[in-house]
């Protein structure tokens, strides 16, 4: 592997902007880069602004087709979302720093996409006689959130990689790169809730005269109950490699234009993330139930919609993609592989798993240091991203190597 390559890569990922919704510039450069590698790239537009790009290091027919697969996306893209004092790790202008390259994305999942594009260029370099055909993805709309700007809402939420596969860019099974210590087979889903707290429209000087009841006050007492019920959700569902956590992370409600009066209803948003054993449906059906118990506590009459819905999905732990992972992951790290667990982060293994591709995950831990989530994220260490593209190169030759059974 080539650290100076990596660094190259990875640097000219991240100066790239990607907002989920407008990955095709950054598609475009990665179909070029296909291409010069000899892997026939090309770019898959979805819309207008956001595309796929896809290469295909042919093989002999005799053998299984794998993918190897990143997305591209980052929730914001520059300064005017941030603030003007964001610092130098949260914009699209990478910076390098030692072994340390720095800037929006860097580490996930600009850093992981630049490994599987290296791994894809020295696997083509080394001319390797392949059974099966090796196939790179590099997919928009990784990220879970839906559209940051415009009319558009079909992006986000792994929209890129169910394209992707929808339109014959299918394989037998799949690896993707993304953050993690070692290999996963399984991972949680998510579902988004809407919970609507009722209240009195009134303004602040008829406070004292009229009927009175914040809504927003009330939600707040609502909020509170609905994150002590997360943790208990968590301890419930948690077996195998997850443990699902919930979160509530956004109010919507009031004009903040003018506080001078209180709003009929609140909205909160809810992400719970699920367990491959746990359906949407379940996890509906229980969160509506605890909603209905809070409110009847509180004395309010609450609403819950289910507004989004992915679930979680499992390849078996003995499937090869996951096994030759595994041994690549071993003869890296020269130790014995642990799986890791009481994971809760959701990926695009999601939508190939639930498509039915196999599917193996792997990735880089944090750089050395860091425990901020932002840090995280966008910094990556290039040592890391050479051992992650060795990984990602043996189990690619071990699976597109090996003869199958017809």
């Amino acid at each position: 592997m080539d650290a100076d390559r990596l660094r190259e890569i990875a640097v000219a990922l991240v100066g790239i902007p990607s907002p989920t919704g407008d990955e095709r510039p950054l598609a475009e450069y990665l179909a070029e880069q296909l291409r010069a590698a000899g892997a026939d790239g090309r770019l898959q537009p979805l819309d207008d602004r956001q595309a796929n790009a896809h290469g295909r290091l042919p093989g002999e027919g005799t053998g299984s087709d794998l993918l190897l697969y990143a997305p591209i996306d980052t929730m914001v893209t520059d300064t005017p979302e941030l603030g003007a004092d964001a610092a130098a790790h949260m914009r699209p202008e990478p910076v390098v720093d030692g072994d340390v390259v720095v800037g929006l994305g860097a580490g996930n999942p600009k850093g992981h996409a630049a490994c599987v594009l290296h791994a894809v260029e020295a696997i083509a370099a080394a001319g390797v006689s392949l059974r099966g055909d090796l196939l790179a993805g590099f997919g928009a709309g990784g990220m879970p959130t839906n559209t940051l700007a415009g009319p558009r809402e079909h992006t986000g939420h792994g929209v890129g990689a169910g394209f992707l596969l929808e339109r014959g860019v299918f394989p037998d099974r799949a690896i993707i790169a993304k953050p993690g210590t070692g290999v996963t087979y399984e991972e949680v889903g998510l579902a988004w809730f809407e919970v609507t707290v009722p209240g009195t429209h009134t303004y602040v000087g008829s406070r004292h005269l009229l009927p009175y009841r914040n809504p927003l006050v009330a939600a707040g007492a609502v909020a509170a109950r609905i994150e002590a019920w997360c943790e208990r959700w968590a301890q419930r569902h948690a077996d195998g490699q997850v443990a699902p956590q919930g979160l509530v992370a956004a109010v919507a409600g009031g004009w903040w234009r003018s506080p001078a009066f209180s709003p009929a209803g609140v909205r909160l948003r809810v992400d719970l993330r699920l367990s491959p054993r746990t359906t949407p449906a379940t996890a509906r059906r229980e969160f509506t139930a605890a909603v209905a118990a809070i409110g009847a506590e509180l004395g309010l009459d609450l609403q819950v919609e289910m507004v989004l819905a992915i679930p979680g999905a499992r390849t078996r732990p003995d499937d090869p993609v996951v096994t030759a992972t595994v041994r690549a992951w071993s003869a890296e790290h020269a130790r014995a592989h642990e799986w890791p667990t009481r994971l809760s982060g959701g990926t695009d293994a999601n939508i190939l798993r639930g498509r039915g591709v196999p599917t193996a995950r792997v990735g880089m831990p944090k750089v050395s240091g860091i425990t901020d989530f932002a840090r995280g994220m966008n910094s990556v260490s290039i040592e890391a991203m050479v051992r992650l593209t060795r990984v990602l190169v043996r189990a690619a030759v071990e699976l597109c190597t090996r003869e199958e059974a017809r």
